[in-house]
């Protein structure tokens, strides 16, 4: 049974801006989502969703119940209904069989991404406030091998976090490797990654009304 709608409302001009930038990053039969987390969102976690995650602070449960609450909707959108989207060990969410995606969330917002496999092996996603990352974080996300190219200067260490954490979670299904900030290497005017692996994953992004990028593998 799929979650109860939020009767909050659904369209927030923040969500509608978003899931506009969104849209326009995505490509090869990627489905997109976002979703303003609001109170009471944890209800949308079904009941196997509930048990498989760790997470008991409030505020989490609630940007898991938001981030599947999208995932839900997408699935739907692709004709598969009545499933549910447990966590892994590895902390990725376990998605049905012919299915590849990725969910996100900031202290604020929750995204989604997903696509039947096919000319797109594996999928990532993450969202950020568009501010500049802190100098502390900066120093361990950012190194000498990255390019930001023409990225706004003030948000190009946020948008390499964002990369670079969109990446990995592209990467890792196919590769199994664990990878650090250091391990992975950022183009963002090729639009384009690479990890200490080899593997190369493709990515674009958007800074406006948040930072959010999308990162993907190709057959």
């Amino acid at each position: 049974m799929m979650p109860a709608a939020n009767p909050s409302p659904p369209d927030l001009p923040e969500e509608r801006a978003l899931a506009q930038a969104l849209a326009a990053l995505a490509s090869n039969g990627i489905r997109t989502g976002c979703r303003l987390i609001r109170e009471g969102d944890e209800t949308h976690l079904l009941p196997e969703e509930a048990r498989s995650s760790p997470a008991r602070q409030p505020a989490m449960r609630r940007a898991s119940g938001a981030a599947r609450w999208i995932a839900h909707r997408l699935l739907a959108d692709l004709g598969i209904k009545n499933v549910t989207l447990p966590r892994a060990p590895s902390g990725a969410p376990v998605w049905p069989d012919g299915i590849i995606g990725s969910l996100a969330h900031d202290d604020d917002m929750a995204v989604a991404a997903v696509a039947t496999v096919g000319r797109i092996l594996s999928l990532g996603i993450d969202v950020e406030p568009a501010l500049p990352l802190p100098d502390d974080i900066f120093g361990i996300v950012v190194t000498a091998a990255d390019r930001t190219g023409a990225a706004d200067p003030r948000l190009a260490g946020r948008i390499l976090f964002a990369a670079k954490e969109a990446v990995y979670k592209a990467a890792y299904p196919l590769d199994r490797e664990v990878l650090g900030y250091e391990d992975i290497a950022v183009n963002l005017d090729a639009g384009r990654a690479t990890t200490k692996t080899g593997r190369g994953v493709s990515l674009a992004y958007c800074v406006a009304p948040r930072v959010a990028v999308l990162a993907f593998v190709r057959e």
